[in-house]
């Protein structure tokens, strides 16, 4: 396994410290600042790991510096070979205005067996594991998914919550739920933790779907992925430049729909650490000479299980 436990512990002391990096700039109105602070933290650890590291999913292209670009070779130079996708401030807004739900995140695979997403939109579609796999289909109408969950979980329409991002393009979703009865979870940012939300009965959420960014589907698939849980994505070109880029990234089919074992193969890690406190894990604390930092995993067909580390000032 190349995966190991030792890996995953370092992993999850470099968003920990990634977000403690961002501590200093919530509620300051600050947002790149927060993120090039925990996207320096996260490069500078990456780079110590036994690795050979190759960012597949990051915030940027090589000239828009300081960010971790797609294509950046991390780690020492040895180990084994590593596919990384990161986003070290999930909800910047977030962090600015002191807004709960802002993480750091990361997720690993080896060589090959993450999806290099491009910097596009991407229509997301996910279920928790009590779905069967292929029940849900982000190509059936929003009324014959409802009518599906309703009966595979025997719920009224009134009492399943979809989430999706409060974003103008999805009124008409928005209209056709409201019309079945059913009820939303907005919310205004991180499509990643919105996604995540379905992996158990106490976030109450039933379903998350809509537009978001592709990179990000990538990043909940790999956790999705490791909980046995439904995802499907089809990413979205609404530029001449967005289809090149894409091309040169080796996707050929344009409009093919993604299921999640395509996006992530074989053994995966994710981990997030919150910067505020959200539905998911609690934020960074500050206390006592101590930061005390919440962050959830998955590992190797694990469950979403959650850590909690004190780092002391040095």
């Amino acid at each position: 396994m190349k995966l190991s436990q030792e890996l995953l512990n370092s992993l999850i002391n470099i968003t920990s410290n990634s977000a403690i990096a961002c501590y200093p700039y919530i509620g300051k109105n600050e947002k790149i600042l927060a993120d090039k602070a925990a996207t320096d933290v996260m490069r500078d650890q990456l780079n110590k790991l036994n690795i050979m590291g190759k960012v597949v999913i990051g915030e940027g292209e090589l000239d828009e510096a300081p960010m971790l670009y797609i294509g950046e070779k991390l780690g020492v130079g040895n180990g084994p070979e590593i596919d990384i996708a990161v986003d070290p401030v999930e909800g910047t807004n977030f962090v600015a205005k002191n807004l709960p739900g802002s993480m750091s995140v990361l997720a690993i695979s080896e060589k090959g067996n993450l999806l290099n997403a491009p910097e596009t939109y991407m229509d997301k579609i996910a279920t928790g594991n009590h779905v069967p796999r292929g029940s849900i289909d982000i190509d059936f109408t929003i009324e014959k998914n409802i009518k599906i969950y309703s009966e595979i979980t025997n719920k009224k329409n009134s009492e399943i919550t979809v989430c999706l991002l409060d974003r103008p393009r999805h009124k008409k979703i928005i209209t056709k739920l409201q019309n079945l009865n059913v009820k939303i979870k907005f919310i205004t940012d991180g499509d990643i933790s919105g996604a995540l939300l379905v992996t158990n009965e106490k976030f109450n959420v039933d379903i998350f779907m809509g537009i978001g960014g592709g990179p990000e589907g990538v990043i909940a698939a790999a956790a999705l992925n490791a909980l046995n849980c439904n995802f499907q994505g089809r990413f979205l070109f609404e530029t001449d430049e967005d289809i090149i880029r894409a091309k040169e990234m080796g996707i050929k089919d344009l409009n093919k729909k993604y299921e999640i074992d395509e996006i992530v193969k074989g053994e995966s890690i994710f981990c997030a650490t919150g910067i505020t406190s959200g539905d998911l894990m609690n934020g960074v604390i500050f206390k006592n000479d101590k930061y005390i930092t919440e962050t959830i995993f998955t590992h190797n067909k694990s469950i979403l299980e959650l850590v909690k580390k004190e780092v002391s000032i040095t």
